[in-house]
């Protein structure tokens, strides 16, 4: 028997489906999501083209080999006489930047803050796919708790068709009362299917927010137990007033960041474009090796030069200014960028806020709406047992209660969503 068991459970296990709370979706959403490797690709081609930028501060050494056949007459000895050899050769150069106004440091700094800004960009990512998973894991918890809203729904209108039929037994009520409690059943297991449909597309969408592409799910949600009586008691308060929300907003959301970043780049860009106007100095150095059998007494084995190189372009066409506005114009939209995300920045922030407040109010009058519409189905209840009030006084008294309960649900989860929005917003 024991063996039994142990069997049991293995082939059990084989078959049980991972399950996930919110934080565990975040997880394998940034794991498999196309847009963040993008932006990691982004961050780490400009991380590169720092690199590139920071090599011109180093020496450019290059060798070249060459193997040649040449022909020349014997000079001075016998000038028409012809002489084939075979010329062997090597060159050594190096070229060593000394000073140029500043032209690569600029494209150093400048490679360096884009890199940074590509860095804000994927962090600003990863806080919209935490928003996403968030608010999808949300939509399947809702659509689960109206399921169980609906599947009492229908035990409801179960027990008030038994009770319809046995008042009809007795002679108490008549026949229309039991087709009516009928329909209302049929009315509530549409409600419950539509009901579990939606279940099926908020997994849906969660498959997409996550990035799962298995045609068959193979995992469920962690499903908290509901205590419908006290959700308005169970939330807390946001931390933040509007006004330190903005402020936080202002220091934290990335796309700040980004956008500072961007306008250090620019300034780089206008040193390192406006030194075309000066010289550049370099040290160069080369030495040169040459090898022949029949020629070695005209051309020199070794040879060597090391000098100071000044390279100054006095005139391209006005290029140089032109270049040098665009850089200053680039760095005066960056500018303005940066107002317009400050008062971006400033909508979201009271939107979202706004929207935690509001959902705030929603929650704590729906949860008003299902005490006042559980005593009210209570007492229609009774009234109908007494014969004081028709079939329909009792429907209608059912069913708003059973809609006051959905909207509780509705608010409440609509209370947590507005709440991650709220936290993107902010930039945490």
């Amino acid at each position: 028997m024991k063996k039994l068991f142990t069997l049991s459970f293995v082939v059990c296990s084989l078959y049980a489906q991972t399950t996930y709370d919110v934080d565990a979706l975040v997880v394998e959403a940034l794991k498999n999501a196309p847009n963040l490797q993008i932006a990691k690709l982004n961050y780490n081609a400009n991380t590169q083209r720092y690199n590139i930028a920071y090599g011109s501060y180093l020496p450019k050494v290059d060798l070249q080999l060459n193997a040649t056949q040449t022909s020349m007459s014997d000079v001075p000895f016998n000038p028409n006489d012809m002489k084939n050899d075979t010329l062997l050769s090597g060159h050594l150069t190096l070229a060593q930047i000394i000073y140029d106004f500043g032209g690569i440091s600029g494209k150093v700094d400048s490679s360096h803050y884009n890199a940074k800004a590509s860095l804000m960009q994927e962090k600003q990512f990863i806080l919209n796919k935490k928003r996403d998973v968030k608010e999808a894991y949300y939509k399947v918890l809702e659509a689960q708790a109206l399921i169980d809203v609906q599947k009492e729904n229908v035990k409801l209108n179960e027990a008030q068709l038994y009770r319809a039929k046995r008042y009809y037994e007795a002679g108490i009520r008549t026949k229309i009362d039991v087709s009516d409690a009928q329909v209302s059943l049929i009315k509530a297991k549409i409600n419950l299917k539509n009901a579990q449909y939606t279940l099926k597309l908020a997994y849906a969408a969660l498959d997409k927010v996550v990035g799962f592409s298995a045609v068959i799910r193979e995992y469920d949600v962690v499903m908290p137990q509901l205590q419908l009586d006290s959700l308005y008691n169970s939330i807390e308060d946001y931390d933040l007033t509007l006004q330190h929300a903005v402020t936080y907003a202002y220091e934290n959301r990335y796309e700040m960041k980004q956008q500072h970043f961007t306008i250090q780049a620019q300034n780089a860009n206008i040193k390192s474009v406006s030194s075309a106007y000066y010289p550049s100095i370099y040290l160069l150095a080369d030495y040169t090796k040459q090898h022949t059998q029949e020629f070695n007494a005209f051309l020199p084995e070794d040879k060597w030069n090391i000098g100071l190189s000044l390279n100054w372009n006095l005139y391209e066409g006005g290029a140089t200014k032109a270049n040098t506005q665009l850089t200053k114009i680039q760095k005066d939209i960056a500018s303005t960028q940066l107002r317009d995300n400050l008062l971006q920045i400033k909508q979201e922030v009271t939107n979202a806020y706004i929207g935690v407040e509001r959902s705030k109010d929603s929650l704590e009058l729906s949860q008003s709406l299902v005490s006042v519409s559980n005593e009210k189905f209570d007492q229609a209840s009774k009234r109908y047992e007494h014969g004081l009030s028709d079939f329909i006084e009792l429907q209608q008294a059912r069913q708003g209660y059973i809609d006051a309960k959905a909207s509780l649900v509705i608010d409440y989860y609509n209370y947590y969503i507005a709440k991650a929005y709220l936290d993107n917003a902010i930039g945490r």
